[in-house]
């Protein structure tokens, strides 16, 4: 094995035993004679994002870490609090690993929530299973506003770094681990709400009768999550996509008010320290925004299954890469159904500068040789 060299002649490395788990936390270190490092290729969705030539489009599914696993489920009985799975830098590790190690995806993504840094902003919350989120203290006045501190994801979250770390090592650039955050509208979409939402008439009250209290607490997130993402890059993450799952409950003219400038600001932010970091916007639904996303300045924008790929790559443009978007309802149909449909896709896409994935995440109960079944047919792809 190779090592980062250190000195001129042996270095101690700190990797993981092949005797012990992550849960007992042991370590061994290993002496190894230092050779001239190698420069590692970059993983195969950098390189398709920032528009090289690839032969094939790179492949990961969104929750693909997570409930349809067995493997997941097991650790769910064992561990049956989802902020404790999330919060553990072994367990994190663990989840996260498991799509790893069965299909070998080109994308490794964190298992978190977009919702964990809300402890360290002062917002107590849960996620309870059968309900979902809960906000405890629901913000609604601009004295609520007040209390939420700015983010520290150094002192808040330090488990996130360390399980980034963590999977970098153990990928070694075989894929692009990547992170991701909550986008300013949807977390307070959240914490105003009291959690999930069909009407979304509360957040939309305090838009549209006191805007300023919204924009006040638009504004810490925005500033929070622009250090939650370099954090997570200067941790390992190679790419980081950014949740605004419910933007698309807003107008075109007030997404323009309540995300777009919040979305930018953290995108140009970000790109002042990390001009490298690729980063990805999702939001449900978006077909009615999709030009509107563009202008946020991220490198790629995922597309939900309601847009057709070719229709919507036209309309944002090839400058910019596409994410998506077979419907995740596919993977419980037949494989050659699948296959179809996988191909579909990526004819419309065109080649280059496109991240295979679905339209949304994995859904309960998707049978999980039809998940294997996707990774195949998208990996054997050649353009």
């Amino acid at each position: 094995m190779s090592c980062t060299s250190v000195s001129s002649f042996t270095a101690s490395l700190f990797v993981p035993s092949k005797s012990s788990s992550f849960s007992n936390h042991k370590r061994r270190f290993i002496q190894c004679s230092l050779v001239e490092p190698k420069a590692l290729a970059e993983p195969l969705l950098l390189n398709a994002v920032r528009g090289q030539d690839v032969e094939r489009p790179p492949v990961w599914l969104m929750r693909q870490a997570g409930r349809y696993m067995k493997s997941y489920q097991i650790i769910c009985e064992k561990y049956p609090s989802f902020r404790e799975r999330s919060e553990n830098v072994d367990l994190v590790v663990e989840i996260s690993l498991q799509p790893w190690n069965v299909f070998k995806p080109d994308g490794v993504i964190l298992f978190s929530d977009i919702l964990t840094p809300l402890s360290g902003m002062n917002i107590p919350f849960d996620i309870i299973k059968g309900k979902g989120p809960v906000i405890f203290d629901p913000i609604a006045t601009a004295a609520d506003v007040d209390q939420v501190r700015e983010f520290s994801p150094e002192g808040s979250v330090p488990y996130v770094g360390e399980a980034l770390t963590i999977l970098k090592k153990e990928v070694d650039n075989k894929a692009a681990v990547l992170g991701f955050v909550g986008a300013p509208f949807t977390l307070a979409s959240y914490v105003v709400e009291g959690g999930s939402s069909k009407n979304f008439t509360k957040i939309k009250k305090l838009a549209f009768s006191q805007p300023k209290v919204l924009h006040s607490l638009l504004q810490k997130f925005a500033t929070s999550m622009t250090k939650y993402i370099r954090y997570q890059a200067d941790n390992g993450a190679q790419s980081v996509q950014i949740f605004d799952s419910w933007a698309t409950e807003l107008s075109p003219v007030d997404f323009e008010e309540f995300s777009l400038p919040y979305l930018k600001q953290i995108v140009d932010a970000v790109k002042q320290t990390h001009p490298d970091l690729p980063l990805i916007l999702y939001a449900s639904g978006s077909g009615g925004l999709l030009e509107r996303l563009a202008l946020t300045g991220v490198d790629v924008v995922s597309l939900d299954w309601t847009v057709d790929m070719a229709e919507g790559r036209k309309r944002l443009g090839h400058d910019i890469a596409v994410q998506g978007n077979v419907d995740p309802g596919v993977l419980f149909g037949s494989k050659d159904f699948i296959t179809n449909r996988i191909h579909d896709t990526v004819t419309k896409a065109g080649k280059g500068k496109h991240i295979l994935n679905l339209g949304h995440g994995i859904k309960v109960g998707t049978p999980e040789e039809n998940v294997a079944h996707f990774f195949e047919v998208a990996k054997a792809i050649r353009y």
